[in-house]
């Protein structure tokens, strides 16, 4: 009885993040709309942000708040968690929705996509993130003075990503675009419904994911099974739902643009602000499963630079692909298992 209880708050908690995924993809276009946004600042900076910021609470209560041995372990392994979850099994699931609904004759096979946008995305997430690992790599020293300028440099490159995003020229047209759900009877919704409807989204992913998450104990008790493994398998992608369910949203829609942009915009946050706090405030050395998450995050992003370069368009089997790289790395820790934290979250 009691398992039919958590899959059914499970599966509720699916609801709950699915709605808010939808009622904030409706309202960051709308937003976006009313700024006079590119397609690139909408999908990679508005919104990836809007959804990275709550999973990016985690590493900075653990690491500031907390400020245990411990806790700054747990803080290093979800601010490395997330590029290797987005870059892995969130381009995994956005490559099925584009194989589904081609299936089903919504769209093609092929994203249409604005290379500069996705693809400056993907040279500043490998530049800083790279940067960084090497930065914590155990092989030297790394003083404080030099953690504090690393992390104003990572400050600084994010500004200037922004910055360059935002010069770009809008070039999605918003014809077509279905009402602001909070004001479906006017043709032009005013800023306050639109403001008022994205935090609503926010708060409703939130509290879906905190709740899914809080099963994944709840299931490990009732399986026998260890919490490691389904934190390995599933915790990971209830953190990231928020960034996969906006862009299959996006895909379904044939925005294909705001689809990637929403996550390769959030691996250039992740890679540049929460690595900043991690080497503000711990002494920013990597153990071996920290760094062998970053190496399958940076093997996933050079891969799917080298898609995006080499056809002219990405299509949904190569963005399946890289969700090799996340079966690979669970089979890593569960064959080869070593004491430390996992970097996922």
């Amino acid at each position: 009885m009691q398992i039919l209880i958590d899959v059914a708050i499970l599966i509720a908690a699916f609801v709950i993040i699915l709605a808010g995924a939808e009622l904030f993809t409706n309202g960051i276009e709308w937003l976006g709309e009313r700024l006079g946004l590119s397609e690139g600042m909408v999908g990679s900076v508005l919104a990836a942000v809007g959804t990275a910021l709550p999973e990016t609470m985690i590493p900075i209560i653990a690491i500031i708040f907390v400020g245990t041995a411990a806790s700054e372990e747990v803080g290093i392994g979800a601010i490395l968690g997330a590029p290797f979850m987005l870059s892995t099994a969130a381009m995994f699931v956005t490559g099925v929705a584009v194989l589904a609904y081609a299936r089903g004759g919504r769209r093609k096979q092929h994203l249409t996509i604005n290379q500069v946008v996705v693809a400056r995305d993907l040279t500043f997430f490998l530049a800083m993130y790279i940067f960084a690992i090497v930065l914590g790599l155990p092989l030297f020293d790394k003083p404080l003075w030099l953690r504090i300028a690393a992390g104003i440099a990572l400050v600084a490159a994010y500004v200037l990503y922004v910055k360059q995003t935002a010069s770009d020229p809008r070039t999605e047209s918003h014809e077509g675009k279905s009402p602001l759900y909070f004001q479906r009877k006017l043709d032009t919704p005013k800023t306050r419904a639109i403001l008022l409807q994205v935090f609503v989204a926010l708060a409703a992913i939130v509290f879906g994911a905190n709740l899914f998450v809080d099963q994944i104990g709840n299931f490990a008790s009732l399986l026998g099974v260890p919490p490691l493994v389904l934190s390995l398998i599933i915790a990971p992608l209830a953190t990231e739902l928020p960034e996969k369910f906006n862009s299959v949203i996006w895909i379904r829609q044939r925005k294909d643009t705001l689809a990637m942009g929403n996550i390769s915009g959030a691996m250039v946050f992740q890679s540049c602000i929460p690595v900043a706090v991690g080497l503000w405030f711990t002494p920013w050395v990597l153990n071996e499963f920290a760094i062998a998450s970053a190496v399958v995050a940076i093997l996933a992003g050079v891969l799917l630079q080298i898609f995006l370069r080499s056809g002219g368009a990405i299509s949904g089997r190569e963005l399946m692909s890289l969700g090799f790289f996340y079966a690979a790395f669970i089979v890593y820790v569960v064959a080869f298992p070593h004491s430390g934290p996992v970097p996922v979250h």
